[in-house]
């Protein structure tokens, strides 16, 4: 449901805008986009699986602006069938879930390179009170298979609510449109199926793309399934269907797909003191060393003698 939970997005590096389209789907239904679970709520929309990837710094230092990639890749050949019915390319997006008190980081803070990366992308917290979610999309799938987010690390010593260790980031990034709405309804993008066993008695194509599918049951009901431009018709007349038989091909070529990773908010403290205890333990090696050269030179001199 990144098409639903991070699809288009209407704020800038720094600014909040309220959100315009498919993001505020997903903002309203759901409180935190992670379930009990661990699913990512883009899953109940986008019921395909695809991989998604992320890469983030091993460890970092408090209040220092550091990159997250999102990886989404897919086949750039495939078309998607898109709201009217048409082919068109994938659009992605991503969702990316990180601990509390990382945030999305000032634009002012970016450093030029990392600028560069982000380019013009647009990206915004999950709401209000979860600034460590963010979201994107949609965009272009074929110039964004890497999604680059600016992050900004918290610092203990300000926010006593944040602590020194390891923290878990999770990640959701999907490809393509979803196969079912918010409200429970299916898009074009979907498998449309008989929602009655019987014959089919007749196909009629609307004049705005789609088929009327009427099947005849055997209480002499007939039973019109309504199915939208997209979706290839595979049934013909007289046809024998059973209730929950596919009536169309599966359109879909996206999905959506989780990834975990781990990062270390670093103290500089302990890596002082890291490097201190490096540092004592090179000098001491030293000096073992010449220590056993000088008692080499002794015995030497002692053996001459």
């Amino acid at each position: 449901m990144i098409t639903t939970i991070a699809l288009v997005a209407s704020m800038g590096l720094a600014t909040v805008k309220p959100a315009a389209a498919y993001p505020i789907f997903a903002q309203q239904a759901y409180e935190n986009p992670r379930e009990a679970t661990g699913r990512i709520v883009c899953a109940n929309c986008h019921l395909a699986a695809k991989p998604t990837q992320v890469e983030v710094p091993q460890s970092v230092l408090p209040d220092t602006v550091f990159e997250a990639v999102v990886k989404i890749p897919y086949d750039t050949s495939v078309q998607q069938v898109v709201g009217t019915g048409d082919k068109g390319p994938l659009n992605v997006g991503a969702v990316l879930m990180l601990p509390e008190g990382f945030q999305l980081a000032p634009d002012d803070r970016i450093p030029e390179e990392l600028k560069e990366k982000v380019s013009d992308l647009y990206i915004q917290p999950y709401s209000d009170t979860k600034q460590n979610i963010l979201v994107v999309g949609p965009l272009p799938g074929e110039q964004y298979r890497e999604i680059v987010f600016p992050i900004l690390s918290p610092d203990p010593n300000k926010d006593k609510s944040v602590r020194f260790g390891k923290y878990p980031v999770h990640v959701g990034g999907n490809r393509g449109r979803g196969q079912v709405y918010p409200n429970g309804e299916k898009s074009n993008n979907a498998v449309y199926t008989a929602s009655a066993e019987g014959q089919i008695a007749s196909v009629t194509k609307l004049e705005e793309g789609g088929y009327e599918v009427a099947i005849a049951t055997e209480t002499g009901n007939t039973i019109v399934d309504t199915i939208p431009a997209g979706p290839e018709l595979i049934v013909s007349e007289g046809q024998a269907v059973k209730a929950g038989e596919a009536l169309t091909n599966n359109p879909n070529v996206g999905g959506f797909g989780q990834a975990e990773a781990e990062i270390v908010l670093q103290s500089p403290s302990r890596i002082a003191g890291l490097l201190a205890f490096f540092g004592i333990v090179t000098l001491t090696q030293i000096m073992l060393v010449l220590k056993k050269k000088q008692v080499e030179r002794v015995q030497a001199a002692e053996m001459n003698f």
